[in-house]
């Protein structure tokens, strides 16, 4: 595993931040930490990466132990954190330079590494320009550059689109997939449930300091529930009748909505549709809808002690 996390357990003061937390992230995948705040992500991050020691448990790192082997483990990583570490007056190269002789890379080395990563995520022609004149997603895929100089093998994105908009959004969620598709393991914790989704192999739910669930963004959906279909008819006069044609629905008489359950989306699509038409029952819309990781996330993490956990 690129991340093994076993029995965690840390605490500040009183309060638990991580109760018995277990992990296991696969190498060259995007791995999502999802929680309501306070449920232990900034924790568990802070802890994978050296910058914070556990009180219990295991955590391996690109295979070596964080807490005997910091300095093997922080060799093999990169983290970037919810706020961009750039100097605003120097230009993105500068920049990306400076990064690598931090990281004691000759000047020749780092000044060829700058190139490549400037390349790399689209920043060639502005890289001779202060990062004062960089957008948000410009400044975010520079600091996503830098996080890269020493080439990771794991990288901690910690809430990478903070703040952001869409267009910003969408640069760095490209500039992530190009990563992994070169080897990188990515552990990616957000507040944005839309991210996970377009992003991550697997998702990990936190709740209270521990795992709450975890699979693939389908198979945590399938927790809340079946897909159903939604229907919206023109006519109020006919939803009655639509309501005796479906299978046990549920009726919104307001907005002339219908909607049930299903196994079989397509099934279920094709025999509604065919109902509908046999009755001459008129149809503004029919669609299949699918339950949303906004729903995993109220459903899993509707706890009334959650906000008593540490972050």
């Amino acid at each position: 595993m690129a991340i093994f996390v076993e029995g965690v357990h840390k605490r500040y003061g009183d309060k638990p931040a991580l109760a018995g937390l277990d992990l296991e992230v696969k190498p060259g995948t995007v791995h999502a930490v999802l929680g309501p705040n306070g449920a232990g992500k900034t924790t568990a991050v802070r802890i994978m990466s050296t910058l914070l020691r556990h009180d219990e448990g295991v955590v391996r790192v690109a295979g070596h132990d964080v807490r005997t082997q910091a300095p093997a483990v922080r060799a093999r990583i990169g983290l970037l954190g919810q706020h961009a570490a750039l100097d605003e007056d120097l230009a993105g190269r500068q920049n990306l330079e400076m990064f690598g002789r931090l990281h004691h890379l000759g000047a020749r080395r780092a000044a060829l590494r700058a190139d490549e990563l400037l390349d790399r995520f689209g920043l060639a022609d502005t890289g001779r320009k202060p990062v004062k004149q960089y957008s948000g997603g410009m400044r975010r895929r520079l600091d996503l550059a830098a996080s890269l100089i020493t080439d990771p093998q794991v990288l901690f994105l910690d809430e990478p689109t903070t703040g952001l908009d869409p267009r910003g959004r969408a640069e760095v969620w490209s500039a992530v997939r190009s990563l992994v598709g070169g080897g990188t393991t990515v552990l990616l914790t957000t507040q944005y449930l839309e991210e996970a989704d377009q992003l991550a192999d697997r998702i990990t739910l936190f709740d209270a300091g521990r795992v709450a669930a975890e699979g693939t963004a389908d198979e945590l959906k399938a927790l809340v529930g079946a897909d159903r279909i939604v229907v919206v008819l023109r006519d109020a006069a006919r939803v009655a009748q639509a309501a005796r044609l479906l299978p046990d629905p549920t009726v919104d008489p307001e907005s002339l909505t219908l909607s049930f359950p299903v196994a079989d989306r397509t099934a279920g699509l094709t025999l509604t549709l065919r109902a509908l038409e046999g009755a001459g029952i008129e149809a503004l819309d029919v669609a299949v809808r699918r339950p949303t990781l906004d729903e995993v996330f109220l459903h899993l993490t509707d706890r009334e002690d959650a906000t008593e956990v540490a972050a």
